[in-house]
């Protein structure tokens, strides 16, 4: 017997998260959660009032004046806190031991990925985090703009989303390697060389749409396959200074210590992954203010697929030296940006780089901090969002239990809200 469509999809459990319909304007919720952490500091006793997509009170129970036609949510045992901000995402990734990059890359079709990614971007958004940075479509050319227009549209749920379209890398660095040379294959970025070349390119994936330019300052070219430097010097602070022009932030894949030193002297915002990063580079960084997004998480995964059982079997050297890296950041004070690389690990499961920051030896409230008012300071979000502040905007989560204690908590999702719209009920 055939099943109508409709009757089939509203038996599925997973749309019953979703909020059924766009609040009205004039929606008004009072959340009485138990404690509330603010992006900074935790706060017993408070209540938040959120009206159409903006918080409008916060405080102390007894010195909120809350509003008659509201609807009152209490949150029992839960913390209430500003929607996590995810760093480093992929959303047009799947985790590579489903399928290998180069065969997402090169076999999977657009429309595939995109439909994949729509369910990515919900499982991000049910899982707390109300806000990414996407650095790389990964060859699905402006996918990744699309989807951030069919989210902002309500046409798909997700979260907000920060992209940086085919990101940029030099000829002959990176994609699928060992082909026939006479073969061009999809690279999964784009190349650009030389000044005319760079500007011409930066401009152009500017004027498709993204948020962000992401370079890759290095890679593994080098004449054993080790990751060496990509652009000069010059070079990328050419792609800074047209980038800066139009408002735009350079992010920078970087892993060795001379890449990384030249995408902190070029006037990069962030270097992703740091982790050849030595304590001269980290103090160049801290110096310039150069925040490091770690991506703990996926070096970890991809050693996992590669047959590491963690727990079982000893550390690799290369979680030992990533653990060194990272604690030298630590102490030069760079700043810190929270960001996993999901997309190597599944989407939904991004509280993993949270608990591998705090396991690798960043204080747990300190890493709640990074997630929240410091990830939306460092994307110049935080005139909007990050923190439980009157005025910004009602990206709000709750929790069961305490995650200034224990950072593990915040798999216990229990209420999702977005722009003041619930998409987790409690």
């Amino acid at each position: 017997m055939r099943i109508p469509l409709l009757l089939l999809l509203s038996s599925l459990p997973l749309f019953g998260c979703f909020a059924q319909t766009m609040p009205k304007t004039d929606s008004v919720f009072i959340l009485k959660p138990s404690q509330v952490f603010d992006g900074r500091d935790l706060h017993q006793d408070w209540v938040v009032v959120v009206q159409g997509e903006r918080i409008t009170a916060a405080g102390p129970a007894a010195y909120v004046v809350t509003p008659a036609n509201a609807r009152t949510i209490t949150l029992p045992g839960q913390t209430l806190l500003p929607g996590l901000i995810e760093g480093h995402s992929h959303l047009l990734l799947h985790p590579y031991n489903e399928t290998s990059w180069n065969d997402q890359v090169l076999k999977e079709a657009d429309a595939l990925r995109v439909a994949r990614a729509t369910v990515h971007a919900r499982n991000t958004l049910l899982a707390g985090f109300t806000t990414v940075r996407d650095l790389g479509s990964e060859g699905a050319e402006y996918a990744d703009v699309g989807l951030k227009q069919a989210i902002d549209q309500g046409i798909i749920p997700g979260p907000r989303m920060l992209v940086a379209g085919k990101a940029l890398i030099a000829t002959g660095s990176y994609g699928p390697k060992g082909f026939d040379p006479a073969f061009e294959v999809p690279q999964g970025a784009e190349a650009a060389d030389g000044v005319d070349n760079i500007s011409r390119v930066v401009r152009d994936q500017i004027g498709k749409g993204v948020d962000i330019v992401k370079v890759y300052a290095d890679y593994r070219w080098g004449p054993n396959g080790e990751a060496m430097p990509t652009f000069t010097l010059a070079e990328l602070k050419l792609i800074v200074e047209i980038a800066s022009s139009s408002g735009r932030p350079v992010v920078a894949h970087a892993s060795t210590p001379e890449g990384m030193r030249r995408a902190a002297e070029a006037g990069v915002e962030t270097i992703e992954h740091g982790d050849g990063g030595t304590p001269e580079v980290f103090k160049l960084m801290a110096k310039r203010r150069v925040a490091l997004c770690p991506t703990l998480a996926a070096g970890d995964a991809i050693l996992q697929y590669n047959g590491w059982r963690k727990g079982q079997d000893p550390e690799p050297v290369r979680i030992t030296q990533k653990r060194e890296s990272f604690k030298a950041a630590l102490s030069a004070k760079v700043p810190i940006s929270v960001g996993g690389d999901v997309g190597v690990f599944p989407h939904g499961d991004n509280a993993r780089e949270l608990e591998m920051l705090v396991n690798y030896g960043m204080p747990t409230v300190e890493v709640l901090r990074a997630a929240t008012s410091g990830n939306a300071r460092l994307f110049h979000l935080d005139n909007r969002l990050g923190s439980v502040k009157v005025g910004l905007l009602a990206d709000l989560i709750s929790v069961s239990g305490d995650p200034t204690k224990d950072i593990a908590t915040l798999r216990n999702v229990k209420m999702v809200m977005k722009g003041g719209q619930i998409f987790r009920q409690p």
